[in-house]
């Protein structure tokens, strides 16, 4: 199974605001941390303060922070509120469909993978606090451009 971009960019947001509990966080921020896309970070900002997991402060002092504590917010599910669909081929019009088994394995091991994300929280992903915070602020903008400290 794989993961789309945004889930993966989600999940590094909810990732970096569980790491900053004591203040907003701007998307400039985060994406100049992940040196990723601010636009696609917006995007991923927007759907996770509607499906609650964030908090959105508008304004010059604003920015995000988690709605809860990291450790009530459940890896699978987030990916399962983020993710169009965990349909791994489809089957539908297939000839051999009635009698083919392969529909029941890949539903299987979609729900093993899920299993397995449900078994963490947003709290086990960032156990290395320290470093994660070190390793996120060594990109500085110097002049206009990035570099890694």
């Amino acid at each position: 199974m794989r993961l789309t971009l945004y889930t993966d960019y989600t999940l590094r947001t909810l990732m970096y605001l569980g790491l900053h509990p004591e203040r907003l966080c701007s998307i400039q921020e985060i994406a100049k941390g992940y040196r990723i896309s601010e636009n696609h970070l917006t995007k991923v900002a927007h759907q996770l303060g509607r499906l609650g997991f964030i908090t959105t402060v508008r304004g010059r002092k604003g920015g995000l922070k988690l709605a809860a504590s990291p450790d009530a917010i459940g890896v699978g599910q987030v990916v399962r509120a983020v993710e169009e669909g965990f349909m791994m081929v489809d089957c539908r019009g297939c000839a051999v469909l009635p009698a083919c088994r392969l529909t029941g394995v890949l539903a299987e091991a979609t729900q093993a993978f899920l299993g397995v994300l449900d078994r963490y929280s947003l709290a086990d992903l960032i156990g290395r606090r320290d470093e994660m915070r070190r390793l996120l602020a060594m990109v500085e903008v110097v002049a206009g451009t990035e570099q890694v400290a």
